[in-house]
This record gives structure tokens, sequence and C-alpha cells, in this order.
């Protein structure tokens, strides 16, 4: 069917991805977001699709009308950063970022190479900001 989203969750153990994560830094600091982010949003990690951890789940529906369901907030420990998806996008964030320390960003995503460089209470501030932020429509 073309509209199945690529992404979806999975039944894949998220420890067990968690444990593949490399480098070593990496997968510490993944291991270390994904503690933030339960006990930020109380949830337990869904993988959803092959990389990205995600907590909880809304509905969404593009402009086009094209609608699917994503988690609200997640991330991706990917080989070059750690991938933050924030589906309130950056914009919300625009005082909070200028605290955070080193840091790139899309519109909706966060990208950090280590989490010991950023200030660990601003990015809490963030991940708690957009997980309230939940049930908005962004991408519309």
């Amino acid at each position: 069917m073309a509209d199945t989203p690529i992404t979806r969750p999975t039944d894949a153990d998220v420890d067990s991805y968690l444990d593949a994560v490399e480098p070593e830094r990496r997968r510490a600091d993944a291991r270390r977001l994904a503690t933030m982010l339960r006990q930020v949003t109380g949830e337990e990690p869904v993988l959803w699709g092959p990389s990205i951890i995600g907590y909880g789940s809304q509905r969404y529906t593009y402009a086009s009308g094209r609608a699917g369901d994503w988690p609200p907030i997640g991330f991706s420990p990917r080989k070059t950063a750690l991938t933050i998806y924030l589906t309130d996008g950056v914009a919300a964030h625009a005082d909070a970022l200028q605290q955070l320390g080193p840091h790139t960003t899309g519109k909706g995503c966060l990208y950090v190479k280590r989490l010991d460089a950023v200030d660990e209470t601003v990015l809490t501030q963030i991940l708690t900001d957009t997980w309230a932020a939940r049930g908005t429509n962004p991408r519309g």
C-alpha cells in the first residue's frame, strides 16, 4: 500500500537495540537520554522503524490531508549525533536552545554530539516542554 508509513512502531527490544549502538560513547549517551525521556514522559520506549526510539504516539495531519502516527518525542542515536525529534519544532525552544550548549538543529530535530557538553537541566526542560505540547499539530 503506497500510503503505509515506513516508520511505525515495532515489537523490537529497545535495550537490545541500544546494546548494539556504536561507538561506546554514543551508546552511553543514548542510554542516558532514554532514561531522561522515560522520566519526562512516564512512557516506555518503543522502537519505531529500524532506528527511532519513541515515547507515546499521536496522530498528525499534514496540510495536504495526509495523516499518520508518530511519537510526540523520540530520538535516534545516529553515527554523527543523537538526533532528538521535537514534534513541537525547534522554534518553540529558541530561548532554551541559546542556553543549551553545542548543538545544531533542523526544523523539528535537535542534534547533540555529546550529552556531557550540553546543559542537562536545559535539555530536560526542552524535552518536558515538547512532551507537554503533544497533541499540537506542527506538521500541518
